[in-house]
């Protein structure tokens, strides 16, 4: 399988869950530069860092205005 992991030269947002029972984790990097890594391990660190990275960063650079 693929290393799926962000970089600056693939910017993006993984997440990882690999059984109910075992802490999501995830790595975001934005194109823009602004979230240099950002990082989240637990399931509700992980889903605050995935609400905050599509409210301001990936793909919310695409809305009109921005």
């Amino acid at each position: 399988m693929a290393d799926l992991t962000p970089t600056p030269d693939r910017p993006g947002l993984h997440v990882t869950k690999p059984d109910p029972t075992t802490p999501a984790t995830a790595t975001a990097i934005c194109h823009c530069g602004a979230t240099a890594t950002a990082t989240a391990t637990g399931d509700n660190q992980v889903r605050a860092l995935v609400e905050g990275y599509t409210a301001n960063h990936g793909a919310a650079h695409n809305r009109t205005g921005r």
